[in-house]
């Protein structure tokens, strides 16, 4: 990996393109300091410190916008509006022919498809800044602090309406600087920018468990930690890598004196398919009844319950309903993903065949068995990773959202591979000699 970054910066119109990526992530990390008019920044920091890793229900959004949301910063919504966009378009495009049939009109069809992202992500940024503002101004988003009803002094609707307008616009400069990253750096960049959100919180929280362990000053802890992650990378890398690949022959064809086809090439079905979007839903669906007991008033049984076992990781039920969760939605993103009838019409319009296996109907059959039998050890290899941070929690006492958690490993081992061999792909490019040598 280093190696092609070496090689890379070797590269003048590569060097260019990290170069204007390394900007863009400047520019993003100066604008997640920013303070929005009409928030108090000494108390908005007295609550953050108080809080000290302690970050409820907001912590996994919180460590998606490289720790701006606790701050109440320009880019406080970060790039999840545009996440929780492009799953909604995803899954819609299974639903509404229309945008089925825009997918399957190649780039005009994407382009269209990204457009009403866009659109998407705005009202979702707009719905979600709202309620982080009324959220800081009940005092809900710091419920340990004492000063937290005076992080919004002014209650005006004027003041509301312009903390709003600065999160909505955050967050559109903060997707069109994904955009130039894709467009004019080394692409993948709302990727880039949701792997810089992600690695700016892990020295903060590292030297937090440093300086909260009580074996040899902290250091076993710190190492203990160390030496977790480096092994869940390992593990990730190998999982993510493994695929089962399921040979595909295409016919020879006699087109007029020209012959086609008669070449043999395979299906990639990765082990993990459906990547991090399982444990982002499980985790967005646990946050839900949480968030409903937080903020409604008296006690009554349902809410009590949900506070006892529903808020607390370590809680058996909790762990119990994450891990289900997360390998229910594994089998569902597949589900809608993947049309196994889909690459079977394929393959039949085009002469190809599976060895062994009937083209058509038996062939959708086949994809659909193997595709099950891979999904298995995927989803659970996915429980088993986003539980982590609460054995943590349990044996260390660290927060939910501690540096080497599962869904923060999965997204920067996934975004880490997916760059290099971006790089690398390019590097090919500008070292091929070509024909005419």
């Amino acid at each position: 990996m280093l190696t092609a970054f070496a090689r890379a910066f070797k590269t003048p119109d590569l060097r260019k393109k990290l170069l204007f990526t390394l900007g863009i992530i400047v520019v993003y990390r100066v604008g997640t300091h920013i303070p929005i008019p009409g928030v108090d920044y000494k108390n908005v920091q007295e609550c953050v410190d108080q809080a000290s890793g302690n970050q409820g229900l907001f912590g996994l959004v919180n460590m998606f916008s490289g720790g701006a949301l606790l701050q109440i910063t320009v880019f406080a919504l970060g790039i999840m509006p545009y996440i929780t966009a492009s799953i909604i378009l995803q899954l819609l495009t299974v639903v509404i022919p229309r945008l089925e049939a825009l997918k399957k009109e190649g780039q005009a069809g994407t382009a269209k498809i990204t457009q009403y992202t866009r659109y998407l992500t705005i009202a979702l940024a707009i719905l979600q800044g709202t309620g982080l503002v009324a959220t800081a101004r009940s005092g809900a988003l710091f419920s340990g602090c004492t000063v937290a009803g005076q992080i919004v002094p002014d209650r005006a609707i004027f003041t509301t309406v312009v903390m709003v307008i600065c999160m909505t616009a955050g967050t559109a400069v903060v997707m069109w600087l994904g955009e130039l990253i894709t467009d004019r750096g080394i692409g993948n960049g709302m990727s880039i920018l949701m792997f810089i959100s992600i690695a700016a919180t892990f020295p903060s929280a590292l030297w937090a468990i440093k300086t909260q362990g009580d074996l040899a000053g902290g250091w076993i802890e710190f190492g203990t930690v160390i030496a977790v992650g480096l092994v869940m990378v390992g593990l990730v890398v190998f999982v993510e890598q493994a695929q089962r690949r399921i040979p595909v022959q295409y016919a020879k064809r006699m087109i007029g004196r020209r012959s086609y086809g008669g070449t043999s090439t395979y299906i990639p079905l990765k082990v993990n398919q459906a990547g991090v979007i399982p444990v982002i839903f499980a985790s967005s669906l646990l946050y839900i009844p949480a968030l409903i007991a937080q903020f409604s008033s008296g006690t009554s049984g349902w809410k009590t319950w949900i506070e006892a076992h529903l808020v607390k990781g370590d809680h058996p039920i909790y762990v119990s309903l994450y891990f289900l969760l997360i390998v229910f939605f594994a089998f569902f993103y597949v589900a809608i993903s993947f049309n196994p009838e889909e690459v079977a019409d394929n393959m039949k319009k085009y002469g190809g065949f599976i060895p062994g296996i009937r083209a058509g109907r038996p062939t959708a059959e086949y994809l659909s068995y193997v595709l099950n039998r891979i999904t298995w050890p995927g989803s659970l290899y996915l429980g088993l990773i986003a539980l982590v941070p609460t054995m943590a929690l349990v044996g260390f006492g660290a927060n939910q959202n501690f540096p080497f958690g599962g869904t923060s490993i999965l997204i920067i081992v996934g975004v880490g591979l997916e760059t290099v061999k971006q790089i690398e792909s390019q590097l090919q490019q500008r070292n091929y000699e070509g024909f005419l040598r």
